[in-house]
């Protein structure tokens, strides 16, 4: 659906209109889809500020020459990527570094830029008042970024834990690009698990094709996922209803994959899903992406209405990880993704048996996390704010409008914006973030 108020922000007779009246100017996002590059960074023009000791400032540069085609920026240049290295602010001082360094790079920010901000994880530092300038690293970022995303900009928060050097190449190419378009104001921890030398990818994956099963495929977020994946080099099975089946095949083989349409709650369900995986001798991939709604206030809630959210939307990913696991089908390095709201985040009236789902799915991805860290496997989750799809586009005007316009970016989002994300999860350079939520939610005001 045209979301009327971004057009008539594109337009100068528009903009003067929405000012005169006082309402939002989204800007439009500029955003990068298709298969990913070797070189993410190609042509962006990209600025390094160091803030306190900085130790990550030398890895830093490497990663950005890795990356191949960016320029550095020079004093004087436009910055489409700002990174900011505040992991070695420890002291007052190096608040005010910061805040003096950054407010004079702002006005060299393109429209749309993205800004990373590298923080000491306050959890690794045992002084409090070491601890506590790492913590406002986070603040100032969440602040920052609702002040840029009127500009079409973002801003990203990663901590590190204190005294690591992990591998910032995976974070530039996702948090640093286009990629990110409706990912801002989050805080996420990086460096739990080391990105894999690319010879050690190598032995475990050799020349075989990568296999994905993303649940829920024929909608729209499951449809644009599978189309970045299946762009990724994956083979997707693609899973989703038998009421969905025509939509289903055709996607399937569109994308060169395979199609199994299931109840998901079917008892024999795990069991066709563990089969299909050992057909391909294991996978790389599963997105838990199917879910439903039966909302309702909870004074009026049936228990029908609650079971059969919590069947599909968490009893179904417990019962297919189980029987995956049961069979040791997952491969080494494989991924884990399943599919979170900001609902599960926030909470939502008329929606416990939605919300309960959702963030049983952040509870599990934590704890499953660390039990499959030893093989090389992360499980995150990624959680969704307005997001324009068949489902937003029956909401009565007021809320879409509203849901629309509460978040930082005064827009919503596509459903390639959160498979983008998914398919980054999936990357082998994003290996040193697990148990993470990953909000796709422009900055939602919601849950914030």
């Amino acid at each position: 659906m045209t979301d009327r108020l971004l057009e008539l922000a594109q337009r100068p007779w528009g903009q003067r209109l929405l000012r005169a009246l006082g309402l939002p100017q989204p800007q439009r996002l500029r955003r990068r889809e298709g298969p990913w590059a070797e070189q993410e960074l190609a042509g962006r023009p990209v600025q390094l500020i160091g803030i306190g000791a900085a130790p990550l400032m030398s890895a830093l540069t490497r990663d950005v020459a890795t990356e191949g085609g960016a320029q550095v920026a020079d004093s004087q240049a436009h910055v489409a990527t700002l990174v900011v290295d505040a992991t070695g602010a420890m002291a007052l001082g190096d608040l005010k570094d910061l805040f003096r360094q950054v407010q004079a790079a702002l006005p060299r920010l393109v429209s749309g830029a993205r800004v990373l901000l590298l923080a000491a994880d306050p959890a690794s530092l045992t002084l409090a008042d070491k601890a506590a300038v790492a913590q406002a690293v986070q603040g100032f970022g969440r602040s920052l970024a609702k002040e840029l995303g009127r500009r079409g900009a973002t801003v990203t928060t990663l901590l590190v834990p204190a005294g690591t050097h992990p591998s910032m190449v995976g974070a530039l190419r996702f948090f640093g690009t286009d990629r990110s378009a409706y990912v801002s104001g989050q805080v996420i921890r990086w460096g739990a698990m080391e990105a894999p030398h690319p010879a050690e990818l190598l032995e475990h994956t050799g020349t075989r094709q990568r296999v994905a099963v993303v649940t829920g495929a024929a909608g729209g977020i499951g449809t644009a996922t599978v189309k970045a994946l299946a762009s990724a080099g994956y083979r997707v099975l693609c899973v989703d209803v038998p009421a969905a089946q025509d939509a289903l095949t055709s996607l399937a083989a569109a994308v060169s994959g395979e199609a199994l349409a299931v109840d998901l709650t079917d008892a024999a369900t795990p069991a066709r899903l563990a089969a299909a995986a050992a057909s391909h001798n294991g996978i790389d991939l599963v997105v838990h992406n199917a879910g439903i709604t039966r909302d309702r206030t909870l004074a009026r809630m049936s228990a029908t209405e609650w079971d059969s959210v919590l069947a599909v939307n968490l009893g179904a990913i417990l019962a297919i990880d189980q029987a995956l696991d049961a069979q040791g089908l997952w491969r080494v390095g494989a991924r884990e993704v399943c599919l979170s709201s900001i609902s599960g985040i926030a909470g939502n009236a008329g929606q416990t048996n939605y919300s309960a789902s959702k963030a049983a799915l952040i509870g599990y991805v934590t704890a499953r996390a660390a039990a499959m860290q030893p093989r090389g496997i992360t499980v995150n989750a990624v959680a969704p704010g307005f997001i324009e799809t068949a489902m937003t586009r029956r909401m009565p005007l007021m809320i879409r409008e509203a849901g629309r316009r509460l978040n930082s970016l005064k827009q919503g989002g596509r459903p390639e914006d959160v498979a983008q994300a998914i398919a980054f999860l999936a990357t082998p350079q994003a290996q040193p973030m697990t148990g993470a939520v990953l909000r796709v939610c422009g900055q939602s005001l919601l849950g914030a």
